[in-house]
């Protein structure tokens, strides 16, 4: 049964707890291939930094996903974070056909996480997702512990697809 009187931690997943370097090579040239991208993400190592943090916040927080990969990746991201050994928690998804920008999507997301709830942190690498949410009032974890590529960079903003 999960309690709701604890406080939320918010991991995103792609630069914050899966190293997803090895795939930022499919959006490197034009056209972007998206299939190929996601198909390569349950080969993602983990990120040693964000996986202790998480698991250091569960001993106080329920510990909720929130990802800008599309609803299709359900499965194989949920299979990931049970072979990582996190803790259970919900996974928050971007609907397949959702464009908007990682920073809007996210946001809408966690505000309805946060009614009702204290949000005790979202951790995340995206420095527009911080932003937003710093501005809206959230404690915020900048993931800085991955580098991610110009392309997924511009990806997240213009074409709303991680």
């Amino acid at each position: 049964m999960i309690d709701n009187t604890r406080p939320l931690a918010v991991f995103d997943l792609d630069g914050t707890l899966a190293d997803s370097s090895h795939r930022q090579r499919f959006l490197d040239r034009g056209p972007r291939d998206w299939d190929a991208f996601f198909a390569a993400a349950p080969a993602d190592p983990p990120l040693a930094e964000g996986v202790a943090l998480c698991r250091e916040a569960a001993g106080d927080c329920e510990v909720v996903y929130l990802t800008g990969r599309p609803e299709r990746c359900r499965e194989d991201t949920l299979a990931w974070l049970a072979e990582q050994g996190l803790p259970a928690g919900a996974l928050h998804m971007r609907r397949n056909d959702d464009r908007r920008p990682a920073r809007v999507t996210k946001l809408q997301i966690l505000r309805g996480l946060g009614r009702g709830r204290e949000v005790r942190m979202l951790v995340d690498d995206d420095e527009l997702v911080c932003d937003a949410a710093e501005q809206a009032g959230f404690r915020v974890v900048r993931a800085r512990w991955a580098v991610a590529g110009e392309a997924l960079k511009d990806a997240q903003e213009r074409e709303g697809r991680t």
